[in-house]
């Protein structure tokens, strides 16, 4: 059962590049990141021991441009992870039409640990201590335990080094900082327009039956637009346990819920459920919106959802993959689902540069468009390729990056 998210990557690339016919050369180049940095962060902790950080960041493929966002706070970091992740956002971008490479990175640590200050001082460093960084070259965003406030000490640290004002050189940072509105929204903003279009091609009717792995930035938008749009949250978990309710659950109730508690579990009205029950219940979507790998060989058989949605980054195990087609379940692949924060770093880049800033609706206006434009390319060359979302997504990009590496002389 493997459930390294690098082989996940590889063993994607190898079979949609087959179907693609991609160069050799050009897979020879998309199997391994063109820069690795790994670097420690001494720091002195608030009551005056040091602490070494182990840090990353993967500059893994630039064909199409500067990398590109997502620096993970996390305890179970590692290169494997970092690799995997700037990988699927070289590929993410291709799928969004996005004239940027991947890029990934951040620190192995648990941040519920730190205070604020060493949770500050750390952001700082890593940002300080980062071999290659600015606009034009590596722009870093939030990912799992970062955020806007450690995006804006960042790109504050950054501006500190270099001595002017420079608010391309990090996404996902606040609106006050010269950021975008709608960053922290992106994932799930565009996770819901994506499954929207599913929903509308398959024929799945109002008040179908979700469940929800995940109720971070991600899964919390996702799920209050479509409880909005009268379908129901029966299920959802989080790091500490899970609730379900079959008649759904009230999502507003429950954002303030989660926010206070720091969980939904005990969230009144539902009853417990464990990840391995929700992952197997009676529903017509699955959406996996936490982290890399749940899904596998030793538990897909049991899935019965109609569609997987895959919110996260690579939730899905190769061998689980091949389980669920023979077991019939749509699924629409991490690459294109979770597309939006990636379409809506790019338009906070632009916005940067050019000191011109959209509102919302403007935004999410372009976000749909973008979006739903990835979405109906994938469907059609699924069709025409005979294959799934997945490999389909993967041959449009694949395609992208061949073109420009041949453009560059690169093969």
């Amino acid at each position: 059962m493997s459930k390294n998210p690098f082989e996940t990557a590889l063993t994607t690339l190898q079979e949609a590049s087959k179907l693609a016919g991609t160069e050799p050369n050009v897979v020879k180049m998309l199997s391994q990141p063109k820069r690795i940095f790994q670097f420690a962060i001494p720091m002195k902790m608030d009551n005056g021991e040091l602490e070494i950080f182990e840090a990353y960041r993967v500059h893994y493929n630039d064909a199409r441009g500067q990398v590109k966002n997502g620096l993970r706070f996390v305890p179970d970091l590692d290169l494997d992870i970092v690799k995997a992740l700037g990988f699927w956002m070289t590929i993410k971008h291709a799928v969004g039409g996005i004239p940027a490479g991947g890029g990934k990175g951040g620190v192995k640590v648990d941040p519920s640990k730190l205070s604020e200050g060493e949770l500050e001082r750390l952001s700082r460093a890593y940002i300080r201590k980062l071999p290659m960084k600015g606009a034009w070259v590596d722009v870093p965003g939030a990912d799992i335990g970062t955020s806007a406030k450690t995006m804006a000490w960042m790109l504050d640290e950054y501006e500190e080094i270099n001595g002017f004002h420079s608010p391309a050189a990090i996404n996902d940072k606040p609106a006050a900082t010269s950021g975008t509105v709608g960053s922290m929204e992106a994932t799930g903003t565009g996770a819901f327009y994506v499954t929207m279009e599913v929903i509308k091609d398959m024929g799945i009717q109002k008040g179908a039956t979700i469940a929800m792995q995940g109720f971070g930035n991600v899964g919390r938008i996702a799920a209050r637009l479509l409880h909005d749009q009268g379908y129901k949250i029966i299920a959802i978990g989080d790091i500490k346990g899970g609730i379900q309710n079959p008649e759904g659950i009230d999502i507003p109730k429950l954002e303030e819920y989660a926010l206070e508690q720091k969980s939904v579990v005990g969230f009144p009205g539902t009853t417990p459920i464990s990840d391995k029950e929700l992952f197997a219940i009676e529903c017509d979507i699955l959406m996996p919106a936490a982290v890399q790998s749940v899904i596998h060989d030793g538990n897909a058989a049991d899935v019965k959802a109609k569609v997987i949605m895959e919110c996260a980054n690579g939730p899905v195990t190769p061998e689980g993959e091949k389980i669920l087609l023979a077991n019939k379940v749509h699924i629409v692949p991490d690459v294109l689902t979770n597309c939006g924060s990636a379409i809506v770093c790019a338009f906070e880049r632009t916005q940067g540069l050019t000191d011109s800033y959209w509102d919302i609706d403007t935004v999410n206006a372009k976000l749909k468009e973008r979006i739903v434009k990835a979405y109906r390319e994938t469907v059609e060359t699924a069709e025409k390729k005979n294959t799934s979302y997945r490999n389909a997504a993967w041959i449009n990009a694949l395609d992208k990056l061949s073109e420009s590496m041949k453009a560059r002389g690169w093969v």
